[in-house]
């Protein structure tokens, strides 16, 4: 367990190592796509440097020339990189700013298009939502979020925040719940090491928002969540 970490986290160092010219060519010709492969065939190497089964249901739900805001529970540091790799779309993330501070990996999520947010800050939160928004609808990305906010400390669902659903309406687009299952066991949080084996991952229908405004969140938030209990349900 702790060797396959170890060995993953030296293979990174050499990876942003190489990304560095990389980013300067792209950036030189305003390239995007070659970042954003190179960092879904990291994640590949992640799964299987550390030993990881996916069982995937429900990618058939999912329209891949659609742009979704995809929410799911959230319950491992992992969870982020491998939904970015498994969801079948130009999909970004929307980070705590912390993560923007790492050198290289910062620039490169930056001229992708992943947005920084202050979890701190409702203005900053504000604006967070509208840039990413605007990529939605000027690009075509999907965006995946986390409704909870923060890593699960019991492996329960807990209670959602507003933040993902303000940028639903803010982009017009249909959200796509997920639900996760495995990687609490694999990686809980405060763990530093992964241990092998298997994770779940339920791609739900996605949800329209069609005649959906703030009044009516609280309706939709529900929704969203009720998909994803009964997912985390099923065996």
């Amino acid at each position: 367990m702790k060797a396959r970490t170890i060995f993953l986290l030296f293979l990174y160092v050499i990876i942003v190592l190489c990304l560095i010219p990389v980013l300067l060519v792209c950036m030189l010709f305003r390239m995007k796509e070659p970042l954003y492969a190179i960092a879904k065939g990291a994640m590949r190497l992640s799964q299987w440097v550390l030993g990881i089964n996916l069982k995937i249901d429900g990618l058939d739900n999912i329209d891949a020339t659609k742009s979704y805001v995809f929410m799911s529970n959230h319950l491992s540091f992992i969870d982020g990189p491998l939904l970015f790799m498994v969801i079948p779309h130009s999909v970004r993330i929307i980070f705590k700013k912390e993560l923007f501070l790492i050198p290289v990996v910062a620039q490169t999520m930056t001229y992708v298009g992943f947005v920084p947010v202050d979890r701190k800050g409702v203005e900053a939160g504000k604006t967070s939502v509208k840039q990413a928004a605007r990529l939605m609808r000027e690009k075509g990305y999907s965006f995946l979020v986390f409704p909870e906010g923060t890593r699960s400390l019991d492996g329960e669902l807990g209670k959602f925040r507003r933040g993902g659903f303000f940028l639903a309406l803010e982009s017009a687009a249909p959200i796509a719940p997920i639900s996760i299952r495995g990687t609490f066991e694999l990686m809980p949080k405060g763990s530093f090491f992964v241990r092998k084996g298997t994770i779940r991952v339920l791609f739900h229908p996605p949800i329209s928002i069609g005649g959906v405004d703030e009044s009516r969140m609280g309706g939709l938030m529900e929704t969203v969540r009720t998909a994803i209990l009964d997912g985390l349900k099923e065996e």
